[in-house]
């Protein structure tokens, strides 16, 4: 093999290991502080039942110190009956050093709605204009995400600027979702 061919394998080789790298969970990077009311404006489902639309969430901080949220949206049950649903989760930071990287207790208010916890972590956001979050469910043996979802968030239900658009893809390819997300309608039903 020639110098050019066996460099051409060679870089081929490093991008492909870098691509893999890049998705291992861990290596995420993260940004504190999501207190604001946030739209939801693209969506990554996990598995199973999950908000669908007109999704709005609320996120305060107590008298305590503890982050809590309200959201809202609509989901459709026994396949045919759509619903406006209302959730609650209370936020805990299992290591100070990185409080963008919380863990989420949430449960629905009403007994057809799921609970449980995830990890939820906040991708990015400029805190006025938009906020990306991120929740892996389950991962495989090699750090990457097997169950995951994330929702992107604008403080406006209308949209965002095509300049913080282009932020918000990048960030998409960064937490190895790009292509992955669906549109969220605000028609305000919720």
């Amino acid at each position: 093999m020639d110098f050019q061919n066996f460099s051409l394998v060679m870089l081929f080789l490093a991008c492909v290991e870098h691509s893999r790298a890049s998705c291992v969970v861990d290596s995420f990077t993260v940004k504190d502080d999501l207190i604001h009311k946030w739209y939801a404006l693209q969506k990554k489902d996990p598995e199973g039942l999950f908000l669908q639309d007109n999704i709005s969430a609320e996120y305060t901080v107590r008298d305590d110190g503890a982050m809590v949220a309200s959201s809202r949206g609509r989901v459709t049950l026994f396949g045919f009956w759509v619903v406006c649903a209302d959730m609650a989760a209370q936020y805990s930071v299992p290591d100070p050093g990185t409080p963008g990287k919380m863990f989420m207790n949430y449960q629905g208010l009403a007994s057809y709605l799921s609970s449980g916890g995830d990890n939820y972590w906040v991708i990015d956001t400029d805190y006025d204009n938009d906020a990306i979050t991120y929740a892996c469910r389950s991962q495989k043996e090699d750090g990457s995400c097997e169950d995951g979802y994330s929702l992107v968030f604008s403080r406006n239900p209308r949209g965002l600027p095509p300049t913080i658009q282009r932020v918000v893809h990048q960030k998409q390819e960064e937490i190895c979702m790009a292509g992955e997300f669906q549109p969220v309608l605000q028609s305000g039903a919720c």
